[in-house]
């Protein structure tokens, strides 16, 4: 596969109108973009289905979590604006309900773990007894039995992950840091080569691309390291 369908750029960024910048940019050297809240509460729906119906590939990161029908409405929307990925929260039976109503769609539903900046304290916090590798691959072996099309996790799990899910679901690792990089609020980090190496299908990769002086330059040496893995 091309490794530029699976580098995920993060526009993590606060307007439209740098998002449209950071994809200018990058030009062909950018196909797959994921656009979170911060830009969703900017105009980023939008911005989205345009960039989609350009030919570029969008990951929704959402991270839904909702009753079942509530669920199940926002997927049948989001499955209709041609988004490639989205996530939800991996609970059982919103992965249910959003299996079912993405079915015969081209939307591969993602299943949030446990989230990259939270450790095992972060965990206790929460109320949470599991260490986080533990609960990765409890959620992980849930989302595979609901038909999900793959999880979101730490490329420190992505191995094990890989274990449990087989050869053909998803494995999007966020928290990818190339060596040298600020690991910023990020917890669990890896770089591009090894992510890919320990079972990763996909890298998500923001500041690192989007806040670099040269942005293409930057998007280009990760894909580099990837081909190499």
């Amino acid at each position: 596969m091309d490794p530029r369908e699976r580098l995920i750029i993060g526009l993590d960024v606060p307007t439209v109108r740098e998002a449209e910048k950071v994809v200018l940019s990058l030009g062909e050297d950018g196909l797959f973009y994921k656009i979170g809240y911060q830009l969703v509460f900017a105009g980023g729906l939008e911005f989205a289905r345009d960039l989609a119906a350009s030919g570029k590939k969008i990951f929704l990161d959402m991270k839904l979590l909702d009753i079942d029908n509530t669920v199940a409405s926002g997927v049948e929307n989001i499955a209709k604006m041609g988004m490639s990925m989205l996530t939800l929260h991996a609970y059982p039976k919103a992965m249910r309900s959003a299996v079912a109503a993405a079915k015969g769609s081209g939307l591969t539903l993602l299943g949030v773990t446990v989230l990259t900046s939270m450790d095992a304290a972060d965990l206790i916090d929460a109320g949470y007894s599991m260490q986080p590798h533990d609960l990765v691959l409890h959620r992980a072996e849930q989302a595979r039995d609901a038909g999900m099309g793959g999880i979101v996790c730490s490329a420190e799990e992505a191995a094990a992950v890989r274990q449990v899910l087989g050869p053909d679901m998803a494995v999007v690792t966020p928290g990818i840091r190339p060596a040298g990089a600020d690991h910023g609020d990020q917890k669990r980090v890896m770089t591009p080569a090894d992510a890919m190496r320990a079972g990763s299908s996909h890298l998500v990769v923001a500041r690192p691309i989007v806040k670099a002086d040269d942005p293409r330059a930057a998007a280009r040496a990760i894909l580099a390291e990837m081909a190499t893995a």
